[in-house]
């Protein structure tokens, strides 16, 4: 069985970009159309010869794995320590919190229900905690607090035996909510989704199944949002998870607007970096990408753009026609109008019992 050097760094402690430089001393650049070492017996023997056996366990332990590294679970609790079972691992040894995500083993204990990554590029993780409702204490206390005190959060995927570093995360705003999800006997209780938003990761590495994505790409029929207020989960502290009535009906209007124009309002799934995104709507016959904000104040207006941009240039990479407009109930300062109109974005406001269109 062949050595890698990810392997190799757990076991001296030492980064992997030193054990590659010795490696090329003696053997060169990597085969033709290897992308990673893997080494037999003779090449590992040759680097724990020249970095040295005596040095490991003297030196502080440092992390060592990098981004798509596989390695088997029980040397990464050789090298660090650790609870040896469960998702959320505190070792002693470093301050990283690693953390250990597995779809299959994950829907037996009900932690599939709201996990997963989300359209804005986090990661949904669900707390520790089998049965009855679960609380902070241990793993999930520790993840509450590591970004107040700096602790880094290294997230893995699990297959079987081994485990594949994504890359290091930290809580998001806010950094969990309480949802009512199922236990390992499928009995409801609160669970704790803690927000993990990516520091420097492959968050591809995360993506669904491919059968997700089966529909992306494609228009569908547009159904009237209701106009009502909900919340996903009983969140604890402020989320934008709060839908508002304004911003639903502020839709449904404008959808029942663009039919009385004689054109098509649809509903538009798009796929990028692993996650599904869908504009608020798409009008067929214009392009107009349509993202609505229930206020006009800075900083719904600010979070439209970044959203309505990003969803244009994935339309049109999809080879649909795009053209970006943001939908408010009012007009929003002049300063912002200039902005929306130097970056090429439509405005549209609520007039009366109809819209206005500013380009």
């Amino acid at each position: 069985m062949s050595t890698t050097p990810a392997q190799l760094s757990l076991e001296l402690n030492v980064n992997q970009k030193r054990i590659r430089d010795v490696l090329r001393e003696r053997y060169g650049t990597l085969p033709d159309g290897a992308t990673r070492w893997a080494l037999d017996d003779e090449q590992a023997e040759f680097v724990r010869s020249r970095i040295g056996r005596s040095s490991r366990g003297l030196d502080p332990k440092q992390w060592t794995l990098e981004i798509g590294d596989t390695v088997l679970r029980r040397e990464i609790h050789a090298a660090y320590g650790g609870q040896q079972q469960g998702g959320i691992v505190t070792p002693k040894s470093i301050p990283d919190i690693l953390i250990i995500t597995s779809p299959e083993s994950g829907a037996r204990h009900g932690y599939d229900a709201l996990e997963g990554l989300q359209e804005d590029g986090s990661f949904l993780y669900t707390g520790e905690g089998q049965y009855g409702n679960q609380v902070f204490a241990r793993g999930n206390s520790a993840l509450r607090g590591a970004a107040e005190v700096g602790r880094p959060i290294r997230l893995f995927t699990k297959q079987g035996t081994s485990v594949t570093y994504v890359g290091e995360f930290t809580t998001g705003d806010p950094a969990f909510t309480i949802a009512m999800i199922p236990d390992s006997d499928k009995n409801s209780r609160e669970g704790i989704i803690f927000k993990l938003v990516p520091v420097v990761a492959d968050v591809e590495a995360l993506a669904p199944r491919p059968e997700v994505f089966i529909e992306t790409d494609r228009a569908t029929s547009w159904i009237a949002p209701e106009s009502s207020s909900y919340v996903v989960g009983a969140s604890l502290v402020p989320s934008d998870r709060l839908a508002s009535r304004i911003e639903f009906a502020l839709q449904a209007d404008f959808g029942r607007w663009i039919e009385e124009r004689g054109e098509t309002p649809q509903t538009l799934a798009l796929a990028s970096g692993g996650a599904i995104v869908r504009p608020d709507l798409y009008v067929e016959e214009s392009g107009w990408i349509v993202e609505a904000k229930k206020s006009p104040a800075r900083q719904y207006v600010r979070a439209a753009i970044g959203q309505v941009l990003d969803y244009a240039l994935l339309a049109r990479e999809s080879g649909r026609t795009a053209i970006p407009a943001i939908l408010l109930p009012s007009r929003p300062v002049a300063h912002l109008e200039r902005l929306l109109a130097e970056l090429g974005i439509i405005l549209i406001v609520r007039d009366g019992d109809g819209f206005s269109v500013i380009e």
